[in-house]
């Protein structure tokens, strides 16, 4: 773990040198608000917009190798940026332009990890709500985890954002695995 915090403070302060509004979300994240888990790459939020993608993926490419041939272009095209590390670690930024990603940048918070260093990570609640909207198998589990472990969330926010994007995905039965997920650990 301790590579990935290197290379996720790498990448931070890439981010504020460039005044950009991003957080570090995924594994890293759920490290310091779930429980620990194996993960293999770097995983962030970077707040572009939409229309002016393309200045930051050649400024984060000038600084870090594209993980696949043509990273940029699959960048532009579906919004993840898959860039490595030196030493081949992966890391992927989304390309955040949604109300919901400005809002969780806003509220990203700084945590220690390591002695001297802390990531800028999104909230307990932001990491429920994108685990909830990938809604993969090991995205419930680690919201258990991240239930288990925190006593105090701020529910009407969760909902607040999530409802909205599993809206547009047509998906209202996240929802519905959410609320049994808080009822089976409150």
């Amino acid at each position: 773990m301790t590579e990935l915090v290197a290379i996720a403070h790498d990448l931070q302060a890439f981010c504020e040198q460039h005044n950009w509004k991003f957080c570090v979300i995924g594994g890293l994240a759920l490290q310091f608000w779930g429980e620990q888990r194996l993960t293999r790459d770097v995983d962030i939020t970077l707040l572009t917009g939409f229309g002016g993608e393309e200045d930051y993926i050649d400024a984060l490419l000038i600084k870090f190798a594209g993980r696949i041939a043509d990273a940029k272009i699959f960048a532009l095209q579906k919004r993840v940026l898959l860039m490595q590390s030196v030493n081949g670690v992966g890391i992927d930024v989304s390309l955040g332009a949604f109300p919901f990603e400005e809002e969780m940048t806003n509220r990203a918070v700084y945590k220690e990890y390591l002695p001297d260093i802390s990531l800028k990570i999104c909230t307990a609640e932001d990491l429920i709500i994108l685990k909830a909207f990938a809604a993969r198998d090991k995205d419930w589990i680690d919201i258990s985890t991240v239930l288990i472990k925190q006593d105090k969330l701020d529910w009407n926010y969760i909902n607040e954002q999530l409802s909205p994007l599993v809206e547009i995905k047509y998906e209202p039965e996240i929802l519905t695995k959410l609320q049994d997920l808080r009822a089976k650990y409150e």
